[in-house]
C-alpha cells in the first residue's frame, strides 16, 4: 500500500496575488527569465497551460546536472488562484512512485492592497523508504518564490 508523504511552506510575497499565479498559469513560459538560476526553460508540450490535462517540459537546475521534468495539470481554478499538477515524467521519476504539487496564492487584506501570500505543497510516495524526501525541491520553490516577489514588485 503506498505510504504518501507531504512537504509544504507558506511565505509572504512582495507582488500582488494575480502576477505570482499570473506567471504560474498565464505566462508559465517566461519564468527562466526571472528565475534562471533554477529555471532553463519550460515548454508547454499539451494543452494552452491553463486546461485540466496541460502538459508542461521544465528543464531546470537544482544540484548538479540539468534534469527534466514533465507535469499535466490536475487542477486549476482562477479565481481562487490555485492550480495542482502530477508529474508524470523525468530523473525525479526514478525516486518517487507519484510527486503531486499544489500552489495556492491569497491576496492579503490591507489598505494599499499589495501583496499576498503563498502555499505550496509536494504529496509524494516514495519508491522505496531508503529516498529522502525531496527537501532539495522544496527549497528551489523557495528560492524561486523569494526570486519572483521580489522581480513582481
Amino acid at each position: 500500500m503506498a505510504q504518501l508523504h507531504k512537504l509544504g511552506f507558506e511565505a509572504e510575497l512582495k507582488c500582488s496575488a494575480d502576477k505570482y499565479f499570473g506567471i504560474f498559469s498565464y505566462n508559465v513560459t517566461q519564468m527562466p527569465k526571472f528565475v534562471p538560476s533554477v529555471i532553463k526553460s519550460v515548454e508547454i508540450t499539451e494543452g494552452d497551460g491553463t486546461s485540466i490535462g496541460s502538459a508542461r517540459l521544465w528543464k531546470y537546475n537544482i544540484e548538479g546536472p540539468e534534469m527534466t521534468a514533465k507535469d499535466r495539470l490536475t487542477a486549476f481554478n482562477k479565481e481562487k488562484r490555485s492550480m495542482a499538477y502530477e508529474f508524470t515524467e523525468g530523473e525525479i521519476m526514478n525516486y518517487y512512485k507519484t510527486l503531486n504539487c499544489r500552489l495556492d496564492v491569497v491576496p492579503k487584506q490591507c489598505a494599499t492592497g499589495n501583496g499576498s501570500f503563498v502555499k505550496w505543497s509536494l504529496e509524494f510516495d516514495k519508491v522505496n523508504d531508503d529516498i529522502p524526501d525531496p527537501t532539495a525541491y522544496m527549497d528551489a520553490l523557495q528560492s524561486v518564490t523569494n526570486e519572483l516577489s521580489s522581480q513582481l514588485c
